[in-house]
């Protein structure tokens, strides 16, 4: 296995870099990069990463997206809605909500992850051939796609329901569980540098991808944080961060303010700009989920806390008005990819537009919410799993439908060094007791 591809490396830092408004038009074309062996390209990549942070704004580009947490703050609205403490729950309650968290999370990521990466287009037709359109059960080896890409066809035929034992392991579960494990062992005021410590420990290195995996890697190679999250990291706005960071939201509940700050120290590691901020508007949702009861309420509460002149702030902003102008998801959704669908598949703000789409269309029904979520391709998985979370805090445990519920069977596989199949009520009552201690 190549740990870096060099082409795909410049091809999509080309896009980043354009995408974040820099002038690239003095770097090299297209034609030039194609004809150039690996060792050419290597040192092409090295020398742009090398200089990378003197490339200059292009001018009129009206976005301002900073990455460092002073920075983020002045540009934010958190000013606009205030802290609430939710960590006066009764226990009871409290529990409930948080295991509702943890299983709407695993029920979403598990409806998701057979057409993950999927477009909106593939996952209909599917549907419609097998008379299921719209959604509204978990995806059954008795409806075998039609797909040229194998990989598709082998990661749907493993995911089926009927293979499903339990929450198979995942990315979005192994990240959550190991943000659980970091403040078990490092407290609430844990650190980038925990973060990485704890990767390096726990986690598998052939089970990251994208920005983690670059971020790893330059980990192992000595390179500083928060350098590691730029150097040959052109996946540093995609959605990576935005799953990592759920239990933040679940550990300060009705503290949307205090669970973004938190979902910032840990998406530094990998993330910057926007990659950034999806991170910390999930982590946020989720804490004002607790204290609030309307989604465009919690949508908000999320949004206060990233730049206002982002285009992450732009793209959700553009979903709730949306909403308001049109009442059916599937047109909403159509205007949503045709505005947004030029992003990567795994981007942030394309992904993070679905998951809200998802939340106002679902109206607080968690099946609505991640089939909705589901139907409208792209990071299915990723964007089920957090609108599952959101979801799961609002209704509690005890109101999800046993459908999506039971064939979880209350436990989750994951990869992580001692947290091989733990049950997801106790991974949530040790969530709780990070906030009642």
């Amino acid at each position: 296995m190549k740990l870096i591809n060099w082409r795909e490396i410049w091809k999509y830092e080309l896009i980043q870099l354009q995408e974040q408004g820099k002038d690239t038009a003095g770097l090299l074309s297209e034609s030039v990069i194609s004809a150039m062996t690996e060792d050419e390209l290597e040192r092409a990549c090295r020398e742009l990463y090398a200089r990378i942070d003197e490339l200059e704004t292009v001018s009129g580009c009206r976005f301002v997206e900073p990455s460092h947490w002073p920075e983020i703050m002045r540009e934010s609205g958190t000013n606009h809605i205030p802290s609430t403490e939710g960590d006066t729950l009764p226990f009871g309650e409290l529990f409930d909500r948080i295991y509702g968290a943890w299983l709407g999370r695993a029920a979403g990521c598990l409806l998701g992850k057979p057409v993950e990466g999927w477009p909106r287009e593939l996952i209909r037709d599917l549907l419609e051939r097998h008379h299921s359109y719209p959604l509204n059960h978990y995806f059954t080896i008795r409806h075998t796609p039609q797909v040229e890409e194998q990989w598709m066809l082998e990661e749907y035929e493993r995911n089926a329901i009927e293979y499903c034992k339990a929450m198979p392991r995942d990315d979005d579960m192994d990240y959550t569980i190991l943000a659980l494990k970091t403040v078990e062992t490092h407290g609430t005021d844990f650190d980038t540098s925990n973060v990485a410590e704890m990767w390096l420990m726990y986690l598998p290195p052939y089970m990251t991808y994208t920005a983690e995996r670059a971020a790893y890697l330059n980990l192992c190679a000595g390179v500083s944080i928060p350098r590691t999250a730029v150097h040959l990291n052109p996946y540093r706005e995609w959605i990576g961060a935005q799953i990592r960071t759920d239990l933040y939201g679940y550990i300060n509940p009705g503290n949307p303010a205090r669970a973004a700050e938190m979902a910032y120290r840990d998406a530094a590691l990998s993330h910057t700009g926007n990659g950034i901020y999806g991170a910390m508007f999930a982590a946020a949702m989720i804490a004002a989920s607790f204290t609030e009861s309307d989604i465009e309420a919690v949508i908000r509460a999320g949004l206060a806390q990233i730049p206002v002149r982002s285009r992450l702030f732009e793209a959700i902003s553009w979903v709730i008005d949306e909403s308001r102008r049109e009442s059916d998801w599937e047109s909403a959704g159509d205007r949503l990819l045709e505005r947004y669908g030029h992003y990567h598949r795994t981007h942030v703000i394309n992904n993070a537009a679905i998951v809200v789409l998802a939340l106002l269309y679902g109206e607080g029904d968690l099946e609505k919410t991640i089939t909705i979520a589901v139907m409208m391709g792209l990071d299915t998985d990723c964007n089920a799993a957090t609108a599952g979370s959101v979801i799961g805090v609002l209704n509690g445990a005890v109101r999800l439908p046993d459908k999506w519920v039971a064939p979880l069977h209350d436990q989750i596989e994951s990869y992580l060094a001692g947290e091989e199949s733990p049950r997801i009520s106790q991974l949530a009552l040790r969530t709780v007791r990070l906030i009642t201690q």
